[in-house]
C-alpha cells in the first residue's frame, strides 16, 4: 500500500511538472518567428535574415522574419514583450534599443521584459569630412572645432547612434559641431557629398566606395580596433581622442520570462552559426562584425549602453521629435 502511494504521489507531482517539461523537451514543434521592428532591408533586417536561414537549418523548423516597422522599433517591441514566453517569438531590435528608454515613455521595459539571448553582431561607424574641409586628421577636426570654425555635423535621424556619436564627440574634444538631422543614411551622405554638412558618422559600407574615391575623407573609426576593411584609417581614439568608441550592435531576445532551457539551446545553435565562415563573409558586406557571446554578457552589455547613452542624451537635452 506504501509502494502505491509512493507511485502515485510521484505520478502527480510529474502530472503537475510535465507540461512545461514536455514543451521544452519538444520544442521546438513547430515555427519560429523573429520579429524585426523595421522594414524590410537594412542592417537589422539583412543579419535576422542571415541568421534565420542557418537556424532553421539547425532546429529542424521553419524560422521567419517578420517586419514590425513603426515608432521608431517600439511597436515590433511591444508586441514581442506581449507574446507568449515559450521559444516561438523572438525579436532583433534596431541599434537605437539601448538608446530609446531615454527618450521615449516605452510601454514595456527595455531591460525587464526582455530575455537576452545572444549578439548577432556589431556595426562600428567611421567618422568621414567632406574633403573641402581642412582637416586630415581628428587632431585637426578638433583643432578646427576649438577654433571655433563653424562645423555641422549629418546624422540620420533623431536619437540613432550617428547623432549620438556626433554629441559624444562634441562633449569628449570640447567642441560643438551644430548637428543636422536627416530621415535616413542615404539622404545625409548626399548632403554630405554636396558640402552641405561637414561631417559624419557612417556606416563604412555606405561610404567605403566614396573614401576610395577621394569624395569623403575617412578620419577615425569608432570601434575599438581598426576595421579590417579600412586598415589604414586608425580608430578615433588613437587618432586624437582617447576613450571615444561608439558601436552599433543587433542582438537577439526573447519575452521575458522564457525558458532558460530554450535559451541556452538558441545560443548554443547561433554562436556555432556566427562562427561560420560563409555567414561571417555576408555579414562583412554589410560591415557587421558577427557577434557570439552568452546571454548573460548580452544583458551586462545592453544596461551599460543604456546607463551610457543616458547620459549623453541627458547632457546634450536631446528630446524625441
Amino acid at each position: 500500500m506504501f509502494q502505491r502511494r509512493h507511485a502515485l504521489a510521484a505520478l502527480g507531482a510529474g502530472l503537475l511538472t510535465s507540461p512545461a517539461s514536455w514543451s521544452q523537451a519538444g520544442w521546438p514543434a513547430r515555427p519560429i518567428r523573429i520579429v524585426v521592428p523595421v522594414a524590410a532591408g537594412g542592417g537589422t533586417d539583412f543579419t535576422a535574415r542571415v541568421l534565420a536561414d542557418k537556424l532553421a537549418a539547425a532546429l529542424g523548423q521553419p524560422v521567419v522574419v517578420e517586419n514590425r516597422p513603426g515608432a521608431s522599433g517600439n511597436l515590433g517591441l511591444q508586441h514581442v514583450a506581449a507574446a507568449p514566453a515559450d521559444g516561438y517569438t523572438l525579436v532583433m531590435p534596431i541599434t537605437s534599443f539601448p538608446i530609446n528608454p531615454s527618450l521615449y515613455k516605452l510601454p514595456f521595459d527595455t531591460v525587464k521584459d526582455f530575455a537576452p539571448v545572444v549578439l548577432g553582431g556589431t556595426l562600428p561607424l567611421v567618422l568621414v569630412v567632406h574633403p573641402g574641409v581642412p582637416a586630415k586628421s581628428v587632431q585637426d577636426l578638433i583643432a578646427l572645432g576649438l577654433a571655433k570654425t563653424p562645423l555641422s555635423y549629418a546624422n540620420s535621424g533623431n536619437g540613432t547612434t550617428a547623432h549620438l556619436a556626433g554629441e559624444l564627440f562634441n562633449r569628449m574634444a570640447g567642441i560643438q559641431m551644430t548637428g543636422v538631422s536627416y530621415k535616413g543614411g542615404g539622404p545625409a551622405v548626399n548632403d554630405l557629398l554636396g558640402g552641405h554638412v561637414q561631417v559624419y558618422f557612417s556606416t563604412i559600407p555606405s561610404v567605403s566606395q566614396h573614401i576610395e574615391s577621394g569624395k569623403l575623407r575617412a578620419l577615425g573609426v569608432t570601434g575599438s580596433t581598426r576595421n579590417p576593411d579600412l586598415p589604414g584609417v586608425p580608430t578615433v581614439a588613437e587618432a586624437g581622442l582617447p576613450g571615444f568608441e561608439v558601436t552599433a550592435w543587433f542582438g537577439l531576445f526573447a519575452p521575458a520570462r522564457t525558458p532558460r532551457a530554450v535559451i541556452d539551446r538558441l545560443n548554443a545553435e547561433l554562436v556555432k552559426i556566427l562562427a561560420m565562415p560563409d555567414v561571417r563573409q555576408k555579414l562583412a558586406v554589410h560591415g557587421v562584425q558577427p557577434g557570439g557571446g552568452t546571454p548573460d554578457a548580452l544583458r551586462d552589455f545592453l544596461a551599460s549602453d543604456i546607463d551610457r547613452w543616458g547620459k549623453v542624451v541627458r547632457e546634450a537635452g536631446i528630446r524625441a521629435e
